[in-house]
């Protein structure tokens, strides 16, 4: 029997090139997050087909930018309304606007200095506003509620 295996090919579900994941039969982690048992050395489940080991050995926190940016989740972590969360993108933009203009821009003369100066104000004021704007549309605690 031991013969038999290591003579063997490919398996039809192992993706071609992968190595060979030794997995602990006893370990604690025996169950599924789908609640199925797996089955001895397996590395996917049978029932879902999830990796049993995880990618990148981040465990099963690994990272998503598309959940990560998701308007829904953003203000649900945040408590802000739609309106205010909004008007937060915008103040942040405005503010890297203004960031980008000093790298941008670069001035020879003490009037175009003023005028890059000028322009980051400007950014500035529309960050201000977008900001005061997203805490009056704000829902208090009580409105959440």
């Amino acid at each position: 029997m031991a013969d038999a295996l290591q003579n063997v090919k490919q398996e039809y579900w192992r993706p071609a090139g992968s190595r060979r994941v030794v997995v602990d039969p006893v370990a604690s982690d025996a169950t599924c997050e789908c609640g199925a048992e797996y089955l001895m050395g397996a590395r996917y489940c049978h029932i879902c087909g999830s990796d049993r080991v995880p990618a990148m050995g981040l465990g099963r926190y690994t990272f998503n930018w598309v959940e990560w940016l998701d308007f829904a989740s953003i203000r649900e972590r945040t408590g802000l309304g739609t309106a205010s969360l909004i008007f937060l993108v915008i103040g942040l933009a405005c503010a890297l606007a203004a960031i980008a203009v000093g790298w941008l821009y670069t001035a020879n003369t003490i009037q175009e200095w003023q005028a890059v100066q000028l322009w980051r104000i400007q950014w500035l004021l529309g960050a201000a506003v977008a900001f005061l704007g997203g805490i009056v549309l704000k829902k208090s605690a009580s409105t959440r509620e």
